[in-house]
């Protein structure tokens, strides 16, 4: 059977990952469209093979994994098969909160499993679970001001967290960490604050300029060396991997020119690319960076499964760049007038219409679990669903390997 798992960040109030809230789906067909009662099994088997299958290191690189439970779930004590020091329940808000739910919470409590009301109002019904709850989720989408303070004011101070979800812009990051959240969900971190009249920072010149010289039509090497002698910690790092047991050469390369030349033009375009991003997102939340690696993987390993083999190197660079306006604070339009790139991909990435658009649109409805969107896409672009769960995840595991180096 293949899992969809899709997964939303979750950061704390440094903006660093702190876990993440796991989205599924079952199979070909909705879960939630089943008739009443298969919605629990279906779940039930889902979490299942994802921890057994999958597993949970490679979903979460170690981050906390937030779970929902429907009342069925929570009453057959589902969730004491799961590791308490990892995943955190969370407890959707259509439950009916009888006695039996209490228990099974105090239950769960007291074994050690972080307890969280998602989509919560305020409504008397929910007191037992409040007293019983680690952190509450505050929908910033759908609450008006006066709700969100009203929450703060209220359990603010009751040792209860308070994390808001569906914060989308940085507008509403801001409005939430002035409030006192703890945690944020949703996708604010992909939307840049554009830093109108500064310069740039000298070493993410630096970065852009490589970034340009190995997406050129023909790589100048001479000049792709030099960009690398001025800063120390590309030169360490290409050292380092052609160095490295993976290449298994005899003599040590001591030279930046001779290693240049060793790997070869496409190893040389997807290695500085992806060390460049990392470093272009050093004072910026790492999900940044693993989420853009993570979508040039998926686009890449996509491309041949729709008919665009020759085009994959590509595709991998549309999703390396997907956020590269966040990185570095420049509005999007500007960044790609400067890099040489396939205009199809700019166009892509831009949201004007081309080739490209709907991959790359499905690929950003499979990250935020929106699945009616992505089987519709998937349908446009003759996509086999059924392969994209094992394309996601062996693209996530290699995004993991490559933010360890």
């Amino acid at each position: 059977m293949e899992v969809f798992v899709a997964r939303q960040p979750i950061f704390n109030r440094q903006q660093k990952v702190y876990g993440y809230e796991l989205l599924y789906r079952l199979g070909m067909d909705n879960f939630y469209n089943n008739p009443a009662g298969d919605g629990d099994r279906a779940t039930s088997e889902v979490i299942a093979n994802s921890f057994l299958l999958i597993g949970l290191d490679a979903l979460t690189g170690g981050k906390r994994a937030f779970i929902n439970f429907t009342e069925n779930l929570l009453k057959n004590e589902v969730a004491t098969i799961l590791p308490k020091e990892v995943v955190a329940i969370e407890i959707l808000e259509n439950i009916e909160v009888d006695d039996k739910v209490v228990n099974a919470c105090i239950k769960l409590k007291k074994l050690g499993y972080p307890l969280v009301l998602d989509d919560f109002v305020l409504d008397e019904r929910f007191k037992p679970l409040v007293e019983l709850a680690d952190i509450i989720k505050i929908d910033f989408m759908e609450c008006d001001i006066r709700e969100k303070m009203d929450v703060i004011r209220r359990f603010g101070s009751a040792g209860v967290q308070l994390l808001a979800e569906k914060v989308e812009t940085t507008e509403m990051f801001k409005e939430a960490f002035e409030m006192g959240y703890s945690y944020f969900q949703g996708y604010f971190f992909s939307r840049p604050i554009i830093l109108t009249g500064q310069d740039i920072p000298g070493y993410k010149i630096n970065y852009l300029q490589a970034l340009e010289e190995v997406n050129r039509p023909e790589m100048d090497f001479d000049r792709l060396e030099g960009i690398i002698k001025r800063d120390v910690s590309l030169s360490y790092k290409l050292l380092k991997y052609i160095n490295s047991a993976a290449f298994g050469f005899r003599s040590k390369i001591d030279s930046i020119k001779h290693a240049l030349v060793l790997l070869g033009i496409q190893e040389i375009k997807n290695w500085v690319s992806l060390i460049i991003l990392r470093g272009m997102g050093e004072d910026k939340p790492d999900e940044i960076t693993t989420s853009s690696i993570l979508r040039a993987k998926f686009s890449e390993l996509i491309a041949p499964k729709v008919g665009l083999q020759e085009r994959s190197s590509d595709l991998f660079l549309m999703g390396m760049f997907s956020m590269i306006d966040a990185l570095i604070s420049r509005p999007m339009t500007d960044i790609l007038d400067e890099l040489p790139i396939a205009e199809d991909i700019k166009r892509a990435l831009l949201g004007k219409e081309c080739r490209y658009r709907d991959l790359y649109e499905l690929i950003l409805a499979y990250e935020k679990g929106n699945w009616e969107e992505f089987s519709a896409l998937a349908t446009r672009i003759k996509l086999d669903e059924a392969e994209v769960p094992k394309i996601y995840l062996q693209s996530l595991a290699w995004a993991n390997q490559v933010m360890q180096l």
